[in-house]
């Protein structure tokens, strides 16, 4: 059994109250009253008196809260033995290709200066709901993600970053109707698109402003679909059709004139972009650490507001 139903057991008649044992936990009320429901049915017995106007333990409840209490104590020992026993610092990083290609050699460097003594230190690059997914299941320590505004974080603390600016991009030179930097999303008709499968944030958002100028990706003359980023860059500076990206992410090529970059007249051109981690990992220095060189290379006046997860 996850000691997280212990855990709940003991919020529960700590305050007294399911709606105070979730905000405590940061989770919602019905979570707690699910958790509560299976050790319930998982030991066969009421635990809990919900008669009155404070919670109260049942008989039952007594012995389950006296050795969910002794687990849990044993639990954190065990942790701590394991902490003072080792001297290796492990930590891993999940983040989406387009923050990987943009910003995390920075980072990592920025991280490593402060502990060149890290033992292991992995990174993995996901889209979006697979990071959230892996997050959860603890697979790593910490996620950096673009988002759609519909994006589902419940059960994350979260750290909202600077938006991230969506351009499309084509080579220098290239034979697109465009006043100002701006082009007409007519003008996209008949050219190559080059897009991230689906599941990316930015195919989703370029999809959404499609749909809201009567277009879809069917007006391309045709679409290349690639999980390769570096692929999707070369084939557009070699004039093979136009990519629907992070300012962020070709800002060289555009500044040594290798790429143009434009807006589309009415597209929403942002995208969310946020860090993500469970709560109980709040703590942990090394998590601190990189948070900190997360910050300070992506945007450094940034201040960053902490949203706490919700279910």
């Amino acid at each position: 059994m996850e000691t997280r139903y212990l855990n709940t057991l003991l919020a529960a008649v700590e305050t007294g109250t399911f709606s105070r044992a979730a905000e405590l936990l940061h989770i919602t009320q019905s979570a707690v009253s699910q958790r509560i429901k299976f050790l319930e049915e998982h030991f066969g017995q009421q635990l809990l008196d919900r008669s009155g106007q404070r919670l109260a333990l049942t008989p039952a409840g007594h012995l389950v809260h006296a050795k969910a209490k002794e687990i849990l104590d044993k639990e954190k020992e065990l942790l701590s033995c394991l902490q003072e026993s080792t001297t290796h610092k492990r930590l891993s990083l999940c983040c989406t290709p387009t923050f990987g290609m943009a910003y995390l050699s920075k980072v990592l460097g920025s991280f490593m200066r402060r502990h060149s003594d890290m033992h292991d230190l992995k990174f993995v690059f996901l889209q979006p709901a697979a990071a959230v997914g892996g997050l959860h299941d603890e697979a790593f320590d910490l996620a950096v993600v673009e988002h759609c505004a519909e994006q589902d974080f419940a059960g994350l603390d979260r750290y909202s970053l600077p938006d991230d600016e969506m351009i499309v991009v084509t080579a220098a030179g290239a034979d697109l109707p465009s006043v100002d930097g701006v082009i007409q999303a007519e003008a996209l008709r008949n050219v190559r698109l080059f897009a991230r499968r689906d599941g990316c944030s930015s195919k989703e958002l370029l999809r959404q402003n499609l749909k809201a100028h009567g277009l879809g990706f069917e007006d391309f003359t045709g679409v290349v679909v690639s999980d390769d980023l570096h692929f999707t860059l070369e084939s557009v500076l070699e004039g093979g059709g136009v990519a629907y990206v992070s300012q962020a992410l070709v800002a060289k090529h555009l500044a040594a004139g290798r790429m143009l970059g434009l807006r589309v007249d009415g597209f929403q051109q942002r995208r969310g972009r946020s860090v993500l981690l469970l709560a109980e990992r709040q703590e942990d220095q090394l998590i601190k650490d990189l948070l900190e060189c997360i910050f300070a290379i992506v945007s450094p006046l940034w201040r960053p507001q902490l949203i706490r997860g919700t279910a």
